[in-house]
């Protein structure tokens, strides 16, 4: 055979990515990893409005319906579709805010913390510290809009008709301290929560890698979401039950706080009345809620970083 004959062996082009190639850890990386927590969490928290609405109206007033089911029959017999969806608004802008500190800073403080400060901490350690964090970050981007969401979702009639109307309102009577009058029940029920959701996920994604057999680059990108989702959703159920007391306080705090009382008045006053027991109204529905919505949004991050090319999250 002549050697003109003889060609070279083609060479498969490399993976193209929609941004290029982003390396680990850069400005891009922590960037596109706050865009993801936007994408995941937006969304997300907005479609489950529906049960955010009657969970929330029931953890202030428990006698208001006696099911989820007649909750929702009720108010779409008498507002239709966009009763059943009230305070989609300052839910999808709250939360899209709130994504990007915990997600984006999440990685932030996990290469601050895990790689150049403390490298030889117990990751787990690590996972804890960079969660809480950032969630004290995402909640100061939270608050104003949480605070809004419930008043709207809480009081009948209506606080206010749309988010317009409610910080208007807001601001003119009360200043934007009022906005942030629930900061600090805000930071008792998410920086558990979110440290319980990370370091969980974390560790069960570790978890599920070992039981499968073999390294995480053994698997496929689609098998390496489904793992995400799996661990997201037990991570899930785990911080749903740790932070509900709080997120109770936070809904009666936000509802039934009196011109001029502290903020610690106002629990304490609260707990009077609802007793222990009463922190724990709605844990069912919430963990039904928080377990399928930390999946999904556990996925869709994943999700959208192999999108960019980039490694999902856990089980190095």
């Amino acid at each position: 055979m002549s050697s003109s004959t003889l060609k070279p062996p083609k060479l498969s082009a490399p993976p193209s990515y929609p941004f290029g190639k982003i390396e680990p850890n850069s400005t891009k990386y922590f960037t596109a990893c706050m865009l993801g927590g936007v994408i995941a969490c937006g969304p997300t928290h907005t479609l489950v409005t529906p049960l955010d609405l009657v969970k929330t109206r029931r953890q202030v007033s428990p006698g208001i319906y006696k099911s989820n089911i007649q909750g929702w029959t009720s108010i779409f017999r008498n507002e239709g579709i966009r009763g059943v969806f009230f305070g989609w608004s300052p839910t999808f802008v709250g939360y899209s805010f709130q994504g990007l500190g915990k997600y984006g800073f999440y990685e932030v403080f996990k290469h601050e913390y895990g790689d150049n400060l403390f490298p030889n901490m117990n990751r787990t350690v690590v996972f804890l510290a960079a969660s809480a964090s950032a969630e004290f970050i995402a909640d100061v981007l939270l608050c104003p809009w949480e605070a809004l969401k419930v008043r709207m979702q809480t009081t009948l009639p209506p606080y206010a008709k749309n988010l317009r109307e409610a910080w208007s309102k807001t601001v003119a009577n009360e200043g934007v301290s009022g906005l942030y009058a629930g900061i600090v029940p805000l930071w008792g029920r998410q920086i558990p929560y979110t440290m319980c959701k990370f370091a969980t996920f974390e560790k069960v994604v570790e978890l599920l890698y070992k039981q499968m057999g073999g390294r995480k680059e053994d698997y496929g990108k689609l098998a390496q979401t489904g793992v995400s989702f799996a661990g997201g959703y037990i991570a899930g159920i785990a911080c749903a039950v740790v932070s509900h007391p709080a997120d109770v306080m936070v809904s009666k705090l936000n509802s039934d706080r009196q011109a001029g009382e502290s903020a610690g008045k106002t629990m304490s006053r609260i707990y009077g009345k609802i007793g222990f027991a009463g922190l724990w109204n709605g844990l069912p529905v919430r963990i039904g809620m928080i377990g399928t919505l930390t999946a999904f949004q556990w996925l869709i991050y994943d999700s959208f970083k192999v999108y960019l090319g980039l490694p999902t999250t856990g089980g190095h």
